[in-house]
């Protein structure tokens, strides 16, 4: 079964970290990585950039309406995700506890239901 863990960021946490914090944030997700590809459970990875970098596009009266920023304004918001295949939402629960954002925000679990490269079950 595959499983979307997405991850969130708050700002305002992330930079109050101390230096060596951040250092042991970033070494744990290459752990992490390193681990579930040996594991054969990691199925993509990807980080996003800062929301203040979005285009959002609407579509009005057939055409393309952009505004800078973000659709939606959240605290924390989505700063990346990691695809899981592995045996069970349990299993999914564990590898999202071993990411070392959990520590500081939230991480969600999600089935996935359809990917475009494979049917999911």
């Amino acid at each position: 079964m595959k499983f979307l863990l997405v991850m969130h960021m708050d700002r305002q946490l992330f930079e109050s970290l101390p230096e060596q914090d951040t250092n042991a944030l970033f070494a744990g997700q290459d752990q992490f990585m390193k681990e579930i590809t040996a594991s054969g459970e990691m199925a993509g990875t990807i980080a996003v950039a800062d929301p203040c970098q979005t285009v959002t596009v609407r579509l009005r009266d057939g055409a393309a309406v952009t505004a800078e920023g973000p659709a939606v304004q959240a605290t924390p918001f989505v700063c990346g995700y990691y695809v899981v295949d592995c045996a069970s939402k349990e299993r999914a629960i564990e590898l999202a506890a071993r990411i070392p954002d959990a520590k500081y925000t939230p991480v969600e679990v999600r089935p996935v239901i359809f990917d475009g490269t494979s049917e999911t079950s």
